[in-house]
């Protein structure tokens, strides 16, 4: 079957006007819609604006990036799995359905990547997690958060800074400029790349944080990643629920630290941000929805085994189901807190609870690192130094926790999920088909009821005394 070949207008004449009804309206997608639908209901906008009210002047400077849209950006990120805040902005201004998710029209200019990040810097980290707190808040109250048992394990982010840029704390120097003075000093005046390389293999311990930094991310650390390479990094821990999944806290650490010592910031956050939680949600009607006791138990992999770990949660009695690693015979001389509670420890990891809350832990925690840093597309940061990061991770956060919450409501937690499910494509298919219909059907009943006015005040001369009487149309679009 033959086909005309068409080809494109290679050149176009703009309209000097063009009529308000012929411009083509944004259509939202379905789960953008919805995710306004739920935070319009709860307040979201007019709680942005109140947290951040502090941050915007009155009648200086250019009207600045309303809150409730700055946090929608960033959640943006998160859905579309986009790590820059450059590449928000571009999608931002290339589809329709997220400038109806922001609130604008086609006549109206998306923010810049220059306003998102602006924005970002003036709004204190307490306000952005307020908004970590708020969400979590609202799917406190859908049932998504218990508070019981909390599952916490970090992961390794790749920094925005260079191996080959750290310099020497104690001089100044770069890493080719110590290896040549080394070289210099051994007797070579003039080395050569050959002899750098070679007196490089020869060093024991060639890279220690306590001596080489990065200027331009002093917060970055030399660590090695998940497969096997050296980098700049991160480290973020997570606290989750192991009953929902939902994200309790995040802390944003140094990629040095060992579990042992980042632990004891990320359990008592955990334990506050419930409180708070329970606080606000727990009442007569709705009963005990969250534990207000804040966690009984902690579930962590073998990195985090210690006797000074173990001791501590003992003491704050909260019970631990931490896998031990083989350190062979033990010598328990003089120490028997530590036995007693490595024992329990040991005792209860080895039950049937403790093997199911360990299996979860695999499950849940690696869950939440894969949405936030893989499909989220954070696991490498284009932002230098904590603050900046954890402005982005915390509502990351928030998102990854909206997304359970929509995921509880409609089987889809991000737009990809819902273009996925060949079931949702179809129902959201045919509900635009028949809303179209209805819609036409409308405007065919309002023209005839026009015709008939016309007709009877033409015949009779009294047009506006027949037009209450016609049948009203009733709404009819989905």
């Amino acid at each position: 079957m033959a086909m005309a070949l068409g080809k494109r207008r290679r050149e176009r004449q703009e309209e000097l006007f063009i009529a308000s009804d012929q411009i083509r309206k944004p259509e939202s997608h379905p789960f953008y819609s919805r995710l306004n639908q739920v935070l319009d209901e709860a307040g979201f906008d007019r709680f942005a604006e109140t947290t951040c009210q502090s941050f915007y002047a009155d009648k200086m400077g250019r009207p600045g990036l309303a809150p409730g849209t700055y946090f929608r950006c960033l959640l943006i990120g998160y859905f579309e799995g986009i790590d820059s805040e450059r590449g928000i902005a571009w999608r931002v201004s290339d589809s329709l359905g997220l400038r109806d998710f922001l609130g604008f029209d086609l006549s109206e200019a998306t923010p810049d990547h220059s306003t998102i990040s602006r924005t970002r810097r003036l709004v204190a980290m307490e306000a952005h997690q307020e908004i970590f707190g708020w969400v979590l808040k609202q799917i406190a109250q859908a049932g998504l958060v218990k508070g019981t048992t909390i599952g916490i394990d970090a992961t390794t982010l790749e920094a925005n800074a260079a191996m080959r840029t750290i310099v020497r704390k104690d001089t100044g120097e770069t890493y080719q400029e110590f290896l040549t003075r080394l070289a210099r000093e051994s007797g070579i005046e003039t080395p050569t790349r050959e002899d750098l390389a070679r007196m490089d293999r020869k060093r024991e311990k060639r890279m220690s944080n306590r001596k080489w930094m990065n200027r331009n991310d002093p917060d970055a650390r030399i660590a090695k990643m998940k497969d096997g390479s050296t980098h700049m990094a991160h480290k973020v821990e997570h606290a989750v629920d192991m009953e929902t999944g939902a994200i309790i806290a995040l802390k944003l650490q140094g990629a040095d630290l060992g579990d042992t010592q980042t632990i004891g910031e990320t359990l008592p956050e955990a334990g506050e941000n419930i409180a708070e939680t329970a606080a606000a949600v727990n009442h007569e009607e709705a009963g005990e929805l969250v534990n207000p006791e804040g966690p009984e138990a902690v579930v962590t992999d073998k990195g985090y085994h210690s006797n000074a770990v173990l001791m501590d949660l003992e003491k704050v009695e909260v019970k631990s189901y931490i896998p031990e690693p083989d350190r062979g015979k033990r010598n328990w001389d003089g120490k028997p807190e530590e036995k007693a509670a490595v024992y329990s420890n040991r005792r209860r990891v080895n039950g049937a609870k403790g093997k199911r809350l360990l299996k979860g832990r695999g499950e849940l925690l690696e869950r939440s690192f894969a949405h936030m840093y893989e499909t989220g597309g954070m696991r490498r940061t284009h932002l230098t130094e904590h603050d900046n990061i954890l402005k982005r991770l915390l509502v990351h956060a928030a998102g990854c926790n909206l997304g359970l919450l929509m995921r509880s409501m409609g089987q889809a937690g991000n737009p990809r999920v819902l273009q996925g499910n060949p079931a949702a494509c179809y129902l959201w298919f045919w509900a635009r088909k028949v809303g179209r219909a209805l819609t036409f059907f409308k405007e065919v009943l309002n023209l005839a009821k026009s015709g008939a006015v016309a007709l009877i005040g033409a015949v009779t001369g009294q047009r506006r005394q027949w037009a209450p009487f016609l049948p009203a149309v009733p709404e009819m679009g989905l």
